[in-house]
């Protein structure tokens, strides 16, 4: 429900129109054109919903700051709590579960937003955790990387070389 294609009155009678051209070749009699009819309406269909999703994102933005901040507070929580040591980094399924929204929504969201996707904001969280623990406590890298939820070591150390 979250995520569904938000559109005009004028952006719905657009699509209207082009489902009742399809509607109007099927129940006539098919002849060697009307499959190839069919099939360009259905593509403008899709043409024209793929320009509507993406304008969504433009035209709704104070919205779409709200789920910024749901987002960021969810991985905070996330990583304040113990689920990070048991569960390991949420995914992105994870992550748009909690907004009520799928993960790929949540990504496209955030990707027009930040400039950034899901899993560098996860990263970004990740490091800045390790950070405050190693500046923190006398920690061995392995055990940090082990309580961060990491199953080697050696990706979690990679990974911090990457980002800082």
């Amino acid at each position: 429900m979250n995520e569904a294609l938000h559109i005009s009155e004028k952006e719905k009678v657009v699509l209207t129109e082009i489902a009742s051209n399809i509607k109007n070749e099927i129940s006539q009699n098919l002849d060697r054109h009307s499959q190839d009819l069919i099939i360009h309406n259905v593509e403008s269909i899709l043409k024209y919903s793929q320009r509507f999703y993406d304008r969504q994102f433009l035209t709704r933005t104070n919205k779409n700051k709200d789920f910024i901040t749901q987002f960021e507070s969810y991985l905070k929580d996330y990583f304040n709590s113990e689920k990070i040591g048991t569960n390991g980094m949420p995914t992105i399924e994870q992550c748009g579960k909690a907004l009520n929204m799928s993960g790929h929504y949540l990504s496209d969201l955030l990707k027009l937003e930040t400039g950034k996707t899901i899993k560098e904001h996860i990263h970004l969280k990740l490091i800045d955790k390790a950070k405050h623990l190693l500046l923190n406590s006398t920690i061995s890298i392995k055990s940090l990387a082990y309580d961060l939820g990491f199953e080697y070591p050696q990706y979690f150390s990679r990974l911090f070389k990457n980002k800082t």
